[in-house]
């Protein structure tokens, strides 16, 4: 019989259909790949159907949503909230001891701060003349004057504050959160990040690494115009969707172990859902003028910030699980090099009248509680001079403040030396802060794990302990 061609199949049997790669797995070998398939697909049903489902914290949290007001490029902690008397006393000396050998720029003499404290609130917090709103609302706040850091450069410190992590991409911390407890309101994003130009490492900073990009921070670019391509047709969007639904479930007629596409239908209808909510609570005219007023949307120096703080708070009460927002109208906003005099002005008048209104906006409509709310930057600046109007990077003691969220207002936890040099008393490792955070909200940072490639990974490594001490 000649082989030339092949024979003609017979009209009376029915061709048989190829195989899918599901069939494959779950036919060849005994059928070991299939297992294999199924323990991924489980995995997959049990976050990916629903990835911003709520899920129940590790036991009761205090907050129940985070607000980061993030100061790229470093504060100055000895300008603004931790006033050192000695500065005065010796300006212009050298500093009396030596400096670390992680140093940067070589810097000079000791430098007093141009501009005077006076104490706040009913414990008599000292504040800096150019922070008047924060110290109007200083008796909601915990003032940590004993930061400390391990990395000098933007790019590492930035990096470790976001994620835990100085060189390599990890899940941010809002992406943990959102992983760990899911979002109040499964029509918007869980993480939303606010960062009006590029800064140092960008999309790393609310990545969501090895997590699933569900858990990544949605950025917004400009509150005026949030998300691209958002408004599209109602009608139009919900024909598209059904009809890609009915494609979906005749795909999956007859097929077992359909989690992935599940998943995908979810996606898609989760989508749908954020795209029909997402305008309202993006939409600041909504607000009276009085508010825009109370938040500084009127006027110019104050405007940026402004909408963003009022947006934080629109979408935290909307149920959004962690907002960030970056003081970013150019890069580095706070990294003072050179101008401290006229530079660091400009940047607390941009942001001292926002926060203060964040915060009372917050506590009158019964939301502090259980909001916390976090500010602060990298590191802080040195305490000697870099040039004649400027200070360099400074990791080894800076100030953060927290209020609301189960954190004790109205205090000051730990101290830096006379100088403002080293943190030296109830230390606070930005690993501490995640762990505490982490707490706040119900999770215990040695618990909230994920293996990936070959070992578990959490927020703050190896490290890590709760700061009592500020705990309400």
């Amino acid at each position: 019989m000649s082989t030339d061609v092949p024979p003609k199949p017979d009209p009376a049997m029915p061709l048989a259909s190829p195989l899918s790669r599901r069939a494959l797995l779950g036919q060849a070998g005994c059928g070991f790949g299939g297992l294999a398939l199924a323990d991924l697909l489980s995995r997959e049903e049990a976050r990916g159907a629903a990835p911003l489902a709520p899920r129940a914290p590790h036991f009761p949290p205090r907050a129940k949503r985070v607000i980061f007001l993030y100061m790229p490029g470093g504060p100055s902690h000895v300008d603004l909230l931790d006033p050192k008397p000695r500065l005065a006393i010796d300006n212009g000396k050298p500093l009396p001891f030596a400096k670390p050998r992680l140093e940067r720029t070589k810097t000079g003499n000791l430098l007093a701060s141009p501009w005077k404290f006076a104490r706040h609130g009913e414990v008599g917090i000292e504040v800096s003349e150019l922070l008047p709103g924060l110290a109007s609302r200083i008796d909601d706040v915990c003032v940590v004057r004993s930061m400390l850091a391990d990395n000098i450069n933007h790019t590492g410190a930035a990096l470790q504050l976001c994620t835990g992590e100085q060189a390599f991409s990890r899940p941010a911390m809002g992406s943990w959160l959102t992983y760990g407890l899911g979002s109040e309101n499964e029509n918007l994003p869980g993480f939303v990040v606010v960062c009006p130009v590029n800064v140092f490492q960008g999309a790393q900073l609310w990545a969501s690494s090895f997590l699933p990009s569900s858990y990544q921070g949605t950025l917004v670019r400009d509150p005026a115009r949030p998300i691209a391509n958002l408004a599209v047709g109602d009608r139009h969007q919900r024909a598209t969707l059904d009809a890609l639904h009915a494609l979906n479930r005749r795909h999956a007629a007859g097929r077992a172990n359909g989690a992935d596409l599940e998943a995908r239908i979810e996606s898609f209808e989760l989508a749908y859902r954020m795209q029909a909510e997402a305008p309202e609570a993006f939409d600041l005219t909504r607000e009276t003028a009085a508010m825009h007023r109370f938040y500084g949307t009127d006027r110019p120096e104050t405007e940026l910030f402004g909408r963003q703080c009022l947006l934080a708070r629109r979408l935290v009460e909307r149920g959004v699980r962690f907002v960030q927002l970056f003081d970013a109208p150019v890069n580095n906003a706070w990294d003072h090099h050179g101008g401290l005099r006229d530079a660091l002005p400009k940047r607390c008048r941009a942001v001292d009248q926002p926060v203060a209104a964040l915060l009372g906006d917050l506590k009158a409509r019964g939301l502090l509680d259980d909001t916390l709310v976090v500010w602060g930057g990298e590191f802080g600046r040195t305490p000697t001079a870099e040039g004649t109007d400027g200070r360099e990077h400074h990791p080894f003691g800076f100030t953060m403040w927290l209020a609301g969220g189960g954190v004790r207002g109205g205090m000051v936890h730990g101290a830096t030396d006379e100088f403002g040099w080293h943190a030296e008393r109830d230390v606070v490792h930005i690993h501490d802060l995640h762990a505490t955070i982490l707490h706040l909200m119900g999770l215990d940072h040695e618990r909230l794990t994920v293996r990936w490639g070959g070992r578990d990974y959490r927020l703050t490594d190896v490290h890590g302990r709760i700061v009592r001490p500020i705990l309400a």
